[in-house]
């Protein structure tokens, strides 16, 4: 747990690319979800929507990511 831990500091910090590099390792629900975060901060959507589905959660709405991020960070 402590790699999405790392992962979701560099989601804080907006290091997508930083945080992408961790979660595609991880194959657990928790990691989904942040995987589609890091999608959405990049910009591709139709990504992230994958991503939402297959941690099993709907895709917020994109205007609050930051508040996104928070709500995975007390999930974690």
């Amino acid at each position: 747990m402590g790699d999405l831990k790392q992962a979701i500091e560099h989601l804080e910090r907006g290091e997508w690319q930083a945080a992408h590099e961790i979660v595609q390792a991880d194959s657990s629900d928790l990691a989904s979800w942040a995987h589609a975060i890091v999608h959405l901060l990049e910009g591709d959507e139709a990504n992230a929507a994958y991503w939402y589905k297959r941690a099993g959660r709907a895709m917020p709405d994109t205007s609050d990511l930051d508040e996104e991020i928070q709500t995975l960070k007390l999930s974690d």
